[in-house]
């Protein structure tokens, strides 16, 4: 059986959707709702199937951490309460990742919706949607499926904000991969200054992952090598992107990151709870 682990801070507005998706009776679905000021637990729990776990504490890893300890099963996903995935994606994941020799992790492809968002995250997008760093990465989708012998390199998640980062640096390139059959589609922020704060909380986690050793060196330049110089008519949003790089570069010195999410993509607009 299939295990589905989902940490959820604050996700009222989209956990349903999130789970609606995925009920199966070939699924073991696992949220834990962590630090919770909102009715994220009793909307799960109002789903037929899904266990839930409420812990008072706020922390990713650590409900990551207690979904592990309750699931049942494997291939193991772990996917973020945004990212709205069917049952079907999720099988076509497993088939992938058991059918193909060495596999040990998979992920979907990443999709960026930017429909109706600002000229700059427009911008960054275009540029960050086509770095080759994602290609085949287990990080910026929301959605990571292990196998038993994948679960097995590493014993509790760590505390770290970037936990896809810190997943996708225990396999090598024959051992993950992305499949074009299933399309995570991930929102984008709907305010330039919620997309600051998102990447900022982000460098800030990938930069402690790699002063640990755990991730792989940035490759800064990427966006200009491999993005911009073979599509020059990019050139417009590399301004952009390269403006909200440096914003959320100071904005991570100065101040503490921890997780979070980016509340402006949480709309219970059209969503069922």
């Amino acid at each position: 059986m299939i295990s589905v682990v989902i940490a959820a801070h604050n996700e009222a507005a989209v956990i349903g959707r999130c789970l609606d998706g995925l009920l199966a009776p070939d699924l073991d679905i696992t949220v834990v709702a962590n630090g919770c000021t909102d009715d994220t637990a009793a909307v799960a729990a109002s789903r037929p199937g899904v266990r839930v776990v409420d812990r008072p504490e706020p922390g990713k890893s650590a409900a990551l951490n207690a979904g592990d300890a309750v699931a049942v099963g494997f291939p193991r996903v772990y996917l973020d309460a945004d990212i709205p995935l069917t049952a079907d994606d999720v099988r076509a994941l497993a088939a992938f990742l058991t059918s193909t020799p060495g596999l040990l992790a998979v992920t979907a492809s990443r999709k960026l919706d930017t429909r109706g968002r600002p000229l700059l995250v427009r911008a960054h997008s275009a540029i960050n949607g086509r770095l080759p760093v994602y290609r085949n990465a287990l990080y910026g989708r929301g959605i990571s499926m292990l196998s038993e012998e994948g679960r097995a390199r590493f014993g509790a998640f760590p505390e770290v904000v970037a936990d896809d980062l810190f997943l996708d640096g225990l396999f090598g390139p024959g051992e993950k991969a992305e499949t074009p059959a299933v399309v995570a589609v991930v929102e984008t922020p709907r305010r330039t200054s919620d997309l600051v704060r998102r990447l900022a909380r982000v460098r800030a986690g990938n930069a402690a992952l790699r002063a640990a050793g755990a991730a792989r060196p940035a490759a800064r330049s990427s966006w200009l090598r491999d993005v911009v110089l073979p599509r020059p008519w990019l050139l417009p949003a590399a301004v952009g992107y390269v403006a909200l790089t440096f914003a959320a570069s100071r904005a991570a010195r100065r101040s503490q990151v921890g997780w979070g999410h980016d509340s402006s993509t949480r709309t219970s607009v059209g969503v069922s709870q």
